[in-house]
């Protein structure tokens, strides 16, 4: 069996510039640009509390994204608050000015007419894009690489989206969604990966995300947890993780959690550069074939890796049997606590914190970041069965055991 391998961040500080892309300002703002939305609730945070007992921990919850805009997913968070900043500016308004029903009103058309947004996907945030371009009378180009399945397919293409199925890996349809973005008219790439000159968007999309984050922080102090001691967040290109790291330390900023960040082993870019220790990020290519599709990304968000550089604690690469073994875990909780229905790339955290927990192979990583019946521990699970035949051949079936 492949094993878990981690590295410790010992990377050199940068300016950390990118830190303030997360300030609780900003994140404020995209919170009630999303409750706006009639559509909105807070997604359930799952008390695990026979789980914590029974690995010996003080406390672990799990924030449950399958409830998220009945999209099953957390992704679209990003997707329609970038959407709203990018209106917003084209329109020289401010995001508070957003509102649902000036976005979804005949209003919006006069003032700004409309626009294509291209993205490439595993699925989720194409998914979330569609969508939101939908409610938002918009047009929405979708990109999925080589090897997505047919049910994310047709998910992304009841909303309304042109959708295809490419012959390229992840990284490959996100230059080409750019591409073609560029060379049409109003064309807009709405993509939560950045690189160099592509940093405005993506920073949206990560301010998007940190909704869940500040519920997530709020649902922990409605149950008496002042504040977790250890947040794992699982990361592709590093945009959800950088997005968290971010918002927590700027939350506590005298006292930040640990921060344990968790790639699927195939596509652990962030897990390479930090191996290598001298702060430049690391590209991994190739076709990337993993179960936890939405991880799959080789090319690093350039914000993201900034971010998680100077705050991250440790870094993980996990092999597709960590992620099934959190999939069964959360879908037959302890007895008492409630049943959390993971997909793929949502799971991966309970995996590897029962992994750490109950294997003496793993006790030099659990001491390193010092994981005891004191740690209230803070998982996100990203996404529900967004491929439910593959979530039963996991779960029912045993697959990748």
């Amino acid at each position: 069996m492949e094993k878990i391998k981690w590295v410790m961040n010992k990377m050199p500080k940068s300016d950390d510039k990118w830190l303030s892309v997360m300030s609780l300002d900003n994140v404020e703002k995209a919170r009630a640009f999303h409750k706006g939305f009639p559509q909105y609730s807070v997604t359930p945070l799952a008390h695990l509390e026979g789980m914590a007992d029974y690995l010996g921990l003080g406390s672990v919850c799990v924030k449950d994204e399958s409830y998220r805009f009945g999209l099953n997913a957390f992704k679209v968070l990003g997707g329609s608050f970038a959407m709203a900043k990018y209106i917003a500016k084209e329109t020289n308004r401010d995001v508070s000015d957003m509102t649902y029903d000036y976005l979804t009103g005949d209003e919006l058309k006069k003032e700004f007419g409309q626009a294509t947004f291209f993205t490439a996907t595993d699925g989720n945030h194409g998914r979330g894009v569609a969508w939101a371009a939908n409610k938002l009378k918009q047009k929405a180009v979708v990109h999925m690489p080589k090897g997505s399945t047919k049910t994310r397919f047709d998910n992304i293409a009841k909303e309304g989206a042109k959708v295809t199925i490419e012959e390229l890996n992840y990284d490959d349809c996100v230059r080409l969604a750019a591409k073609e973005a560029a060379e049409t008219e109003h064309g807009v790439v709405v993509q939560d990966t950045a690189w160099d000159g592509y940093e405005e968007i993506p920073s949206w999309i990560m301010q998007g995300y940190g909704s869940m984050a500040g519920e997530a922080a709020e649902g922990l102090k409605d149950l008496g947890i002042d504040r977790p001691t250890h947040v794992f967040v699982q990361a592709g290109v590093g945009s959800l993780a950088g997005a968290v790291v971010g918002y927590f330390t700027n939350l506590y900023p005298d006292n930040p959690p640990k921060f344990i960040i968790m790639e699927a082993e195939v596509a652990a870019c962030l897990y390479k550069g930090a191996a290598a220790g001298d702060g430049e990020p690391r590209i991994v290519d190739g076709d990337l074939l993993t179960i936890m599709a939405g991880l799959a990304c080789g090319e690093p968000n350039t914000i993201g890796w900034d971010i998680l550089r100077n705050h991250a604690t440790a870094f993980l690469s996990c092999p597709d049997w960590v992620a099934a073994k959190g999939m069964r875990m959360l879908s037959a909780p302890v007895k008492g606590d409630p049943r959390v229905i993971s997909g793929e790339s949502g799971a991966v955290g309970m995996g590897v914190l029962s992994t750490l927990m109950e294997t003496d192979e793993y006790a030099d990583l659990r001491n390193a970041l010092e994981l005891n019946k004191d740690s209230k521990v803070l998982m996100f699970s990203t996404e529900g069965d967004t491929d439910p035949d593959k979530y039963k051949k996991i779960v029912w079936n045993g697959e990748n055991e």
